[in-house]
């Protein structure tokens, strides 16, 4: 079995993951994704509430062979809720007061999830739907693009 069947990457691609990282960390980019001779690599910063991330803020790196699995993506789940605009997040509606939702909480249609702060205008985000928060995939203040996923209700 070679190390391209259990998933590792070889020497050039090792190469071309650390060069990703570091334009990743140079720009502030979220995530960046390159596909190549038939071979997927994305790297991206780990960017979820609940997880632990290095002091360093280092990126988490995932490389995948075309013939895996792609893991699973918020932006396919049924009850996610995507970015309308590009701009800048905001899970409350101003500074130091709690936010509008939290993981668990009970949304109904039309309820206030976060704010979009799109050329210095607030736009509020209403829940397409009513149900319970399952992820918040955003943090307070990040540069959201169009069509990225934000929240996931059920």
């Amino acid at each position: 079995m070679t190390a391209k069947d259990k998933g590792e990457a070889s020497g050039g691609e090792q190469q071309l993951i650390r060069e990703l990282a570091d334009l990743l960390n140079e720009t502030g980019l979220s995530e960046i994704e390159i596909e190549k001779s038939g071979l997927k690599i994305r790297v991206a910063r780990t960017i979820a509430i609940q997880s632990t991330v290095s002091a360093a803020g280092a990126p988490v790196v995932a490389a995948q062979a075309e013939t895996k699995p792609a893991a699973v993506d918020p932006a396919k789940h049924p009850g996610v809720v995507k970015s309308p605009m590009v701009g800048t997040a905001y899970r409350a509606p101003e500074p130091g007061a709690p936010s509008f939702i939290e993981v668990g909480t009970s949304v109904s249609q039309g309820d206030t999830l976060l704010i979009i702060e799109a050329m210095k205008t607030m736009n509020q985000i209403p829940a397409p739907h009513s149900g319970k928060v399952k992820a918040v995939l955003f943090e307070n203040g990040q540069p959201v693009e169009f069509g990225e996923p934000l929240v996931i209700i059920e």
